[in-house]
């Protein structure tokens, strides 16, 4: 087995096709194939089922595709150590409220003094950003609340308040505190499929009862309190947006009354001695700017 080996198996098992995955490692399918039944031979252990629709993972083929993950990102961590200073990518699955709201200006402080240095952010949801670490498709991830004990450690830098925000003259506009199970008497405006904080909050509607699709989705907390505002229905939001888009738009902030809606924020990595100096040079950052009122 050698790193030709595992980064042709990572393309194939990514690409769930042999010819495809061949494509990607830049050999021709009837010699990845052999490569492939070579490297079966050596595990002694079947990688791959292959049909006419593809090829999909054994249980021994998805256990080396996590160590393979693992060890090809150990390789470009050493060679980003090894090399200038200034260098290196950093991959980071984050929950909606992380890309949306305070990473754009933590990244553009970060990136500003390190022109060689690259960043892949995705939006993930909070399951997937925790798979994402442990498996190595990921090297921070940023989520808020709880963090199972799954191998992971977490590195807390800010905490998040949750609000809700109405119009104006909403009924429940007037009060300083509501809870949860108080607004599902209203319609809610939500954020799109796949945001984190939406299915955290549609876990909680369908607990409490709640059998009303949502009133409206959108795609920013922005474009949620302009709904708000133009009395669409009523949003929970991040207390960074909320209290920003307040000062320009013709809404009302109250608490939410509930424990769940103050979160710790937290950077997830599988061992923070292990990341290169950039990815540790991030954490940094972003502990930086929770201490410091930014995140």
């Amino acid at each position: 087995m050698d790193l030709s080996d595992l980064r042709l198996f990572v393309a194939i098992a990514e690409a769930g096709n042999l010819t495809l995955g061949a494509q990607r490692a830049f050999l021709s399918p009837p010699a990845a194939s052999a490569r492939i039944k070579a490297l079966e031979t050596s595990l002694a252990q079947p990688l791959l089922y292959r049909g006419n629709r593809g090829v999909s993972l054994t249980k021994s083929g998805e256990a080396l595709l996590r160590h393979a993950r693992l060890i090809l990102r150990q390789i470009e961590f050493l060679k980003d150590d090894l090399g200038a200073a200034d260098r290196g990518h950093v991959r980071i699955f984050a929950n909606t409220t992380a890309v949306t709201e305070f990473m754009p200006e933590i990244l553009a402080r970060f990136l500003a003094d390190r022109p060689k240095v690259t960043v892949d952010l995705q939006e993930r949801l909070t399951q997937d950003i925790q798979r994402g670490i442990l498996d190595g498709t990921a090297d921070l991830g940023i989520t808020s609340g709880p963090i199972p004990d799954a191998g992971l450690q977490a590195i807390r830098f800010s905490t998040d308040h949750l609000l809700l925000a109405t119009p104006r003259n909403h009924p429940l506009a007037a009060q300083t505190s509501v809870s949860f199970a108080d607004t599902l008497a209203y319609e809610h405006i939500g954020l799109h499929e796949g945001s984190t904080l939406l299915a955290f909050l549609r876990g909680l509607m369908e607990r409490h009862g709640y059998d009303r699709a949502l009133r409206i989705q959108v795609r920013s907390f922005e474009a949620m309190c302009r709904m708000v505002e133009a009395g669409v229905g009523i949003g929970i939001t991040p207390e960074s947006a909320a209290r920003r888009h307040a000062k320009t738009m013709d809404i009302a902030l109250i608490t939410i009354s509930d424990p769940w809606a103050i979160r710790d924020r937290s950077v997830l990595v599988r061992d923070i001695a292990a990341l290169p100096h950039i990815a540790r040079a991030l954490v940094d950052e972003l502990v930086k700017a929770g201490a410091g009122g930014r995140a």
